[in-house]
């Protein structure tokens, strides 16, 4: 695990040139940014507040939350150190408030405590891939690029799309096509990649997705988008262990949140936001048994919902950011010690 201190983000803070292609900012839409800080604000203002942003990407939304709570500390972790190194470009007028780290954010605990600190007021999770991995071809997570299969958040990790495509048996792709996919046709695709591999490897991200296309009824190819989608879905969430990390990721975040903390999730598939729902329903609940007359003090809830059900982007939002569509937000508020 890797800390940039302030001192080390003002080192990178010299910004790319107008129009440089390497500047984050132009591009960068942080996904329902005012309801984010609106849900996050009462925490914040507390003195000496510190929030996490699990998810720096290009630090938009991290950016948002510094300039509207001047004493705030941030701490940002991301697995992607070109995110790193973007966000550290774009947070540097606030250097002297912020660690950044290196680290897969169910690390957050252990990020925490080599910085010192023991409990924390916001947690912000902004799930999926990020703008620039979709937007940069050699990234691998886009089927609307001739790239090759890469699909690592992290690239100093050595397991790959293409390792998965090129070694996985047909029936473990078809496991993952079908859970981290929802692919009804798991088994027609993961027959064809079988298939195609024997005759040479399947190294590119253009050959996997017409594999696909190819693999899926002509009818059912005429609606719900391209047809590799959910396959490289499903491909990106094994590469990185997405699923697998946000199951322990959720309880410890929460474990670190201040009395009258807040955590807020922006998940963008169902498989996401299934698991956050679970998280944050499991501890707004009195577990005190029915038969029991009177509410047990230690069964009382840990946390009180902040948002009824899943909150989706307004129409405006969906038409200023096509990538917005698909969020759905949660946020919850820590009313009890565990």
């Amino acid at each position: 695990m890797e800390v940039l201190m302030g001192d080390d983000v003002a080192k990178q803070s010299e910004r790319p040139r107008p129009g440089d292609p390497t500047d984050p900012r132009p591009a960068h839409v942080p996904v329902m940014l005012d309801r984010v800080l609106e849900v996050l604000a009462p925490a914040l203002s507390e003195p000496g507040a510190v929030v996490v942003d699990g998810t720096l990407g290009l630090g938009g939304h991290s950016e948002a939350l510094l300039c509207a709570h001047p004493g705030l500390r941030l701490v940002g972790v991301d697995r992607d150190t070109t995110a790193l190194e973007r966000s550290a470009q774009r947070l540097a007028p606030f250097a002297d408030r912020i660690d950044l780290v290196h680290a897969i954010y169910s690390d957050i605990p252990s990020a925490l405590d080599g910085l010192g600190i023991d409990r924390v007021h916001g947690v912000l999770l902004d799930l999926g891939v990020s703008s620039p991995q979709l937007d940069e071809a050699d990234r691998g997570f886009a089927y609307s690029y001739d790239a090759p299969l890469d699909m690592r958040m992290d690239r100093t990790q050595p397991r790959t799309a293409a390792e998965v495509v090129n070694t996985y048996s047909a029936g473990e792709l078809s496991r993952i096509l079908k859970v981290y996919g929802e692919e009804r046709f798991a088994s027609r695709v993961a027959a064809a990649i079988v298939r195609e591999r024997t005759k040479a490897r399947l190294d590119s991200t253009r050959a996997l997705a017409e594999l696909v296309r190819d693999a899926i009824p002509a009818a059912t190819r005429r609606t719900g988008g391209n047809p590799a989608k959910r396959t490289f879905q499903a491909l990106r969430i094994e590469v990185n262990a997405e699923l697998t990390i946000l199951e322990r990721t959720l309880p410890a975040a929460i474990g670190r949140l201040a009395l009258g903390g807040r955590i807020a999730v922006l998940s963008y598939h169902s498989l996401e936001d299934r698991l956050t729902k679970r998280a944050l329903a499991a501890l707004s609940t009195d577990t005190t048994p029915q038969d029991l007359p009177v509410p047990l003090p230690d069964r009382q809830p840990e946390l009180r919902l902040l948002t009824r059900g899943s909150e989706q982007p307004s129409e405006h939002e969906n038409e200023r950011n096509p990538r917005a569509a698909s969020a759905r937000f949660r946020a919850a508020e820590r009313i009890r010690e565990p």
